[in-house]
């Protein structure tokens, strides 16, 4: 079953193109890679789908957006709250969870992500690779039907990247989520996704199946 259907999207800034009329088709649980040269698109297609952009034309059909949830490159974390308050912010303010119940669902999750012992640090306190992983369970604590993953580890030092793909695998094998990630990651791209989109200009220039890295390289991607 189809859960994002996306027919002949266009999007415009100022008198510019950014998006060509994408026509793409995403399953239910299905990971979609999304690669391309920087300045091709990918952000702003997720910014489109999870209706943080405006679209010019076409349609974008998906989840109701309380079931999507977004991680982006930059954290976005509340500087003056803690790890574990972070993440219960939109459980109780949005949710309507009680303070309690909600900080049994947000330490169960920093526990997923490897952080238990850092609940109570502020993101000041915090590494890059520990602030993305936070963000992480952020992004879980509502129980997502569908994850975004915008560049999540462009802003990190290179020995921290490998932390944060490796929770994105496990969220991958273990929460049943449909899932799209932009990335420059190659390696980890080509292993995680079911298929792999390439953007260039606006437009899907190259969709390819797991594993097809060849193909890939091929493109200069």
């Amino acid at each position: 079953m189809d859960v994002i259907q996306i027919k002949g999207l266009y999007k415009k800034f100022d008198e510019e193109f950014i998006l060509n009329g994408i026509n793409l088709n995403i399953k239910s649980r299905e990971a979609i890679g999304i690669i391309g040269k920087s300045g091709g698109g990918k952000s702003t297609l997720l910014r489109c789908i999870i209706g943080l952009e405006s679209i010019t034309s076409g349609t974008i059909d998906t989840p109701p957006k309380n079931k999507m949830g977004m991680v982006f490159q930059s954290f976005n974390l509340f500087p003056h709250k803690t790890a574990i308050q972070n993440i219960m912010e939109s459980l109780v303010i949005v949710e309507k969870i009680p303070k309690k119940e909600a900080h049994n669902i947000a330490m169960e999750l920093l526990i997923k992500v490897g952080l238990q012992d850092r609940a109570n640090y502020y993101p000041k306190a915090l590494s890059g690779g520990q602030k993305q992983r936070v963000a992480i369970a952020r992004a879980l604590a509502r129980k997502p039907t569908v994850l975004l993953f915008d560049e999540p580890t462009s802003a990190l030092d290179p020995d921290m990247v490998q932390e944060v793909l490796s929770v994105i695998e496990d969220v991958r094998n273990t929460q049943n989520l449909t899932i799209l990630i932009v990335s420059h990651e190659m390696k980890f791209i080509n292993q995680i996704s079911d298929r792999i989109v390439v953007i260039e200009d606006g437009y899907i220039k190259n969709i390819v199946s797991r594993g097809n890295i060849e193909v890939l390289e091929k493109d200069n991607i």
